[in-house]
């Protein structure tokens, strides 16, 4: 099969397309001939590892030392059921369905920039939202998943006030939506070119993070939702952390391991099928043109998620 081999740490380039052994699915696994994924800002930084001295060692130590172990990245997928293990009962072949390679901080599987990949059929794969095209669903599991980890940190209740702070992006799109569901009060910090497209998703109130007055703008909040990290900064989202009633909190999606449970996948699922929540897709590049899809993300502007199809 053909799939994208990141053959060291470092530059886009080292993003290759091989010919690579079809994998066969364990007694417990599906087999799912992919249609689409999606680059990560988390993958960006796996391939990139553009980080502290300390973070570097961490991430190799999990990942592999001078290049991954798994030489295939990518964690999202959304296809058809090709095969299946002889103990497999939830899906058929046929099957439509979307996927992300996690389910606990020790149970990951990567490999989703390749034309195939076997996973078990307990861990995050439902079939997909009949609604959503393959390319779609490529874009839910990974900021919603992860939106919904930084959502569970609170205890959010309809009328709170939520200031998020990186709303355009792939996180923070989900955030916004999952915060509205929720009742709350949403005001949205990102550029002016992604007003119309975050307003549009549920954003009651806008700030411009490149406007000279920015900070004037700020408010009291019962939650400052910090959905880009230590990646970013500005004064604006120095001072959003002060921005808080007396009893308010600052969540960054640096805080902490996040979690990504089978409930919180499948809710995420019903939610699309609901269209109470909906993907938001930037760019879409084809499975060859992966190196330039990184260096897309690697810019730190995309809007939402930026999918490959296989």
């Amino acid at each position: 099969m053909k799939a994208i081999e990141c053959l060291k740490y470092g530059a886009p380039e080292n993003l290759v397309l091989n010919e690579v052994e079809k994998p066969s699915p364990k007694d417990n696994e599906v087999l799912i001939k992919i249609h689409a994924t999606s680059v990560t800002t988390s993958d960006v930084l796996i391939r990139g590892l553009k980080a502290s001295p300390v973070a570097r060692f961490m991430v190799q130590l999990i990942f592999g030392f001078g290049k991954p172990k798994n030489s295939i990245l990518g964690m999202v997928s959304s296809g058809v059921v090709e095969r299946k293990g002889k103990d497999v009962t939830l899906f058929d072949i046929g099957d439509e369905v979307f996927a992300y390679g996690s389910v606990s901080p020790t149970k990951r599987h990567f490999g989703s920039y390749a034309e195939y990949i076997c996973l078990p059929e307990d861990w995050n794969l439902a079939l997909k939202p009949t609604n959503l095209s393959f390319e779609e669903a490529a874009a839910i599991p990974y900021g919603g998943l992860l939106a919904t980890h930084l959502l569970k940190r609170t205890s959010l209740k309809s009328g709170d006030r939520v200031l998020i702070y990186g709303a355009s992006g792939s996180i923070g799109t989900m955030v916004v939506q999952l915060a509205k569901n929720a009742g709350a009060k949403v005001t949205s910090v990102c550029s002016s070119k992604n007003f119309g497209m975050v307003h549009s998703l549920g954003s009651d109130k806008l700030i411009d993070y490149t406007s000279s007055n920015a900070e004037a703008q700020l408010e009291t909040y019962d939650y400052v939702i910090d959905a880009v990290g230590n990646s970013k900064s500005s004064v604006l989202k120095e001072k959003s952390k002060k921005a808080l009633t007396p009893n308010g909190k600052y969540i960054s999606i640096d805080q902490g391991t996040p979690l990504t449970p089978k409930d919180a996948f499948i809710n995420l699922k019903t939610l699309a099928e609901q269209e109470k929540i909906k993907p938001v897709i930037d760019r879409v590049y084809p499975l060859e043109k992966m190196a330039e899809a990184h260096q897309y993300v690697e810019m730190g502007h995309k809007r939402g998620n930026v999918v490959i199809t296989v």
